[in-house]
């Protein structure tokens, strides 16, 4: 009996030791941003690298609809859809415990390719100190509701 516990006890150690080893050897959490080409940096990355995420958080058609009755706000104003729309987008990064760093996909829909500079703009203001993901922009004829002018797709990434 008390053989039969030694046994256990040392295949148990075992086991132990050897998730541990394989625990260590796991690459660590890593987001990585790269722009190739001198006119894209600032801009948007051109390539973002994930190593070993965790939680991948998904948005999607995030845009200037008023949080509990749906409504559009800032009819008109491309900059206050935009700002209000990304503002929301923060919102609910943060209720899933991430923030625009971990952001690493986005894909901005306009109605109106005259605000593609706006739209540039808006972004940066939103990510301030975070680098720009890999991201699109695409000109498309309507949107989900009247008066929206931009809706935002966001992927982020969080480590385990």
């Amino acid at each position: 009996m008390n053989k039969l516990l030694g046994v256990g006890l040392v295949v148990c150690v075992s086991c132990f030791a050897q998730s541990v080893t394989v625990a260590q050897e796991q690459p660590q959490f890593k987001k990585e941003n790269f722009s190739y080409n001198e006119w894209t940096k600032g801009k948007f990355s051109e390539v973002v690298t994930v190593t070993n995420p965790g939680k991948i958080i998904f948005l999607a058609g995030i845009g200037p609809e008023r949080e509990g009755d749906g409504k559009i706000v800032e009819e008109g104003s491309f900059i206050g859809q935009c700002n209000y729309a990304y503002g929301k987008i923060k919102k609910l990064l943060a209720l899933q415990g991430a923030t625009m760093n971990d952001v690493v996909r986005i894909v901005t829909y306009i109605t109106d390719i005259r605000f593609f500079q706006d739209a540039l703009k808006c972004r940066r203001d939103a990510f301030g100190d975070a680098p720009i993901p890999a991201s699109t922009l695409l000109n498309v004829p309507q949107l989900a509701w009247p008066y929206m002018m931009i809706e935002v797709d966001v992927t982020a990434m969080l480590a385990k």
